[in-house]
């Protein structure tokens, strides 16, 4: 019987997704996602969903619309990017080659209390693909989330969705801004965008 292989550290896997951002725009997902993001610095260019599970791929996928010059990342997790499953067909249709969705896959719902995610049955990664999502990929080893940084802050042939499997340790809360005005704010004027 083979063991099981170790899971990432999460706030490894985002400091590194994030280490040369450039000009990326980062949508982050409700809780720990949101925690990992604010961990490797606040930016002007991040922002921070509060209250709205199920919809940081399908928001990501606005602003790639409205920025195609622009590289845009979501960073979520499982349990949020399972209850907005159908996100991934309407990205697959809309085609964003500057999307990318990392999903931070710890099986676990880690803001109602640590129950086990479907992500131990739903490959979440195969769901994307089966979408028509091309660069549908599921990492497990450090050296994959170089390559995934590289395609991440860049523009590629379409989108990509990036299943990366993490551990389930806590980690220290970072908690930034839960003003969506002043993200709002910040974000259109880091873009030179009026703000009315």
């Amino acid at each position: 019987m083979s063991a099981t292989p170790a899971r990432l550290d999460r706030r490894a896997v985002v400091a590194r997704l994030l280490q040369d951002r450039g000009d990326a725009i980062v949508v982050t997902g409700l809780g720990s996602p949101t925690y990992d993001v604010a961990a490797c610095g606040d930016h002007d260019r991040n922002v921070y969903l509060w209250g709205a599970m199920g919809g940081c791929a399908v928001m990501a996928l606005g602003i790639a619309l409205a920025r195609p010059d622009t590289p845009i990342i979501a960073v979520t997790g499982d349990g949020e990017m399972l209850m907005g499953l159908g996100s991934f067909a309407t990205i697959a249709v809309q085609a964003p080659k500057n999307l990318t969705v990392v999903v931070l896959d710890n099986s676990l719902y880690g803001e109602t209390g640590g129950q086990a995610s479907h992500s131990v049955v739903t490959d979440i990664a195969a769901v994307a693909a089966a979408t028509g999502i091309q660069d549908a990929r599921a990492i497990a080893e450090i050296g994959d989330v170089e390559a995934l940084a590289s395609r991440a802050t860049s523009l590629g042939n379409g989108p990509c969705v990036a299943v990366v499997k993490i551990d389930q340790a806590e980690r220290e809360r970072v908690l930034p801004t839960r003003d969506g005005h002043a993200i709002r704010v910040r974000v259109r004027q880091a873009l030179g965008l009026s703000i009315d």
